[in-house]
């Protein structure tokens, strides 16, 4: 089934997870950790905006705020579903509220059920139609394969492939984003972590959810295209302080490579790679998986506080 003859049941869907808005206490420092990253960092009025290169895309917004906090989350719809979005939602009894002070206008703004604002837009499907290409390669006996260290190029990620967010319930979580948005369950494990994709043809997951006392952002993952890149943009965010992350190893859900970067704030950007993808319309056989299975397949420990909502802990 392709996307052009898809039809989602129980009315409209979002088909991309359009882009996320931070405040934090120092443009500057944003600056520089996004930009050492490998992102394409813009300024603008009131803040910062994060692309990738190559990319017309905007993934996120950065604004200046007295601490860090994820200001909101906005996804994307197709053009005519709108209005019928309109209708969906007052059937629900999901009240639409009036743009928060530090967003933007346009499209529908609502709050998901911990009192953040999320927002509805009309826009272009920025999330994969097919699964997105995973280079490897080697040499023949008597050539180096290694690039020298001293000669290693900055890693530039190619777009954003997910973001997970906290939850005081993970499981009205899930049945929340399949009614009101018409995402789907792809995998969880108990009631600690789910991982949820679009109807259209999404990675494994576009949103995640992770279990705390209340909202905030975990982290933004980033798609690059080898392991050898995910490897060397934690290298290298190590070798400028960021050296408190999580990786190289291998999801079990979702089956990416990663590479946790520490960001200023107490979350983190993810360099991900091969990560499993749904097509239109695919039946994919959702689980709830054991303890052991929810993080990783390989790979170093879990570092200590790595599931913490420093947000919380700040307010």
């Amino acid at each position: 089934m392709t996307m052009a003859n898809f039809e989602p049941a129980g009315g409209p869907a979002v088909h991309s997870l359009d882009h996320f808005c931070l405040s934090v206490p120092d443009l500057d420092v944003a600056r520089t950790f996004y930009t050492e990253f490998g992102l394409d960092v813009r300024d603008v009025a009131g803040g910062l905006e994060l692309y990738t290169f190559g990319n017309p895309h905007r993934w996120a917004v950065i604004r200046p705020g007295a601490r860090k906090k994820l200001e909101y989350v906005s996804f994307g719809a197709f053009a005519g579903d709108i209005e019928r979005f309109r209708e969906k939602f007052a059937n629900l009894g999901v009240e639409i509220i009036d743009t928060p002070a530090i967003s933007e206008a346009g499209g529908i703004w609502f709050r998901n059920p911990d009192g953040m604002p999320m927002q509805l837009v009309e826009a272009e499907k920025c999330s994969p139609d097919t699964k997105t290409q995973f280079l490897t390669t080697s040499v023949g006996p008597g050539e180096c394969a290694a690039i020298p260290r001293s000669k290693a190029p900055l890693v530039r990620p190619r777009r954003l492939s997910h973001f997970l967010i906290f939850t005081s319930d993970v499981l009205r979580d899930i049945a929340f984003y399949e009614k009101v948005l018409g995402l789907k369950l792809s995998d969880r494990s108990a009631d600690a972590v789910a991982f949820m994709h679009g109807v259209y043809g999404s990675d494994h997951h576009m949103l995640a959810l992770a279990g705390s006392t209340g909202p905030g952002m975990h982290h933004s993952s980033w798609d690059v295209g080898t392991i050898q890149e995910v490897g060397i943009g934690g290298s290298h965010m190590a070798s400028l302080g960021f050296d408190k992350g999580w990786g190289l190893g291998q999801h079990v859900l979702g089956a990416n490579y990663f590479h946790y970067v520490p960001d200023p704030w107490g979350s983190y950007a993810e360099y991900s790679c091969d990560i499993d993808y749904i097509p239109a319309g695919h039946d994919w056989p959702a689980g709830d998986h054991p303890v052991e299975d929810s993080l990783y397949l390989w790979g170093p420990p879990l570092p200590e506080n790595f599931i913490t909502n420093f947000e919380l802990q700040d307010a």
